[in-house]
């Protein structure tokens, strides 16, 4: 089966060390050490990273920062990554789902990357369809929908949801649509590009597991 365009390897090693803030010596001395993050070497043997694995290396840089060991952050991503791999990481009832809604692929990869790595369980639609089958079927407690989705159905969507009174919505785009947003039903809206920390923060607000949560927040009221 053809890889993902997330799985594709098109950063070098020099694009990712400026990313990460991570110097070259460093991410090729966790590859020799940990062999978690192997990077796909190309004709030239120049090693060549892919978005996946980038996001692998920001979460070890996030551990490091955390105050975690090099060899403990990598443990404890090789065991997530083995986990996956075997299928024991099986919905858990107690777990929030959150549906990502979203319309580009990048996009909803890294943040059902992001999320899965705070243990939330997360299913994934590219589409208004999608979307709505899904949002009747696994009936999730957060949904995260770009408004721009299916050229614009985002905002169609957030009131079909919020009609249905179950779960939290967190609507994004790249336009500023917060007025439209909140009154279409959503609690919170943040504009694109959205910074990975501020997406998890607000995730966690929403569905009440953090010390800041609100019953409904608006990130618009804060402007």
């Amino acid at each position: 089966m053809a890889n993902t365009s997330s799985e594709q390897p098109v950063f070098s090693i020099g694009a990712v060390a400026k990313m990460l803030g991570v110097p070259t010596a460093t991410l090729r001395a966790w590859e020799d050490r940990y062999q978690v993050v192997v990077p796909y070497r190309s004709e030239g043997s120049q090693r060549l990273y892919s978005r996946v694995q980038v996001e692998q290396l920001r979460s070890i840089r996030t551990g490091l920062e955390d105050g975690l060991s090099a060899a403990d952050a990598h443990r404890m991503l090789s065991e997530r990554l083995g986990a996956a791999e075997r299928g024991t990481t099986k919905p858990d009832p107690a777990v929030p789902l959150v549906l990502i809604a979203e319309r580009d692929p990048y996009a909803a990869g890294l943040a059902e990357y992001l999320l899965r790595t705070e243990g939330y369980d997360v299913c994934t639609a590219l589409d208004g369809p999608e979307a709505a089958h899904l949002f009747g079927e696994r009936s999730p407690a957060l949904v995260l929908i770009d408004l721009l989705i299916s050229g614009g159905a985002g905002f169609r969507l957030c009131r079909q949801f919020a009609a249905a009174g179950q779960g939290q919505i967190l609507a994004v785009s790249a336009l500023e649509s917060s007025g439209e947003a909140l009154e279409a039903g959503a609690a919170a809206f943040v504009q694109k590009p959205i910074e990975p920390r501020l997406l998890v923060s607000v995730v966690r607000d929403l569905l009440g597991t953090s010390a800041l949560a609100r019953p409904a927040i608006s990130m618009a009221s804060q402007a």
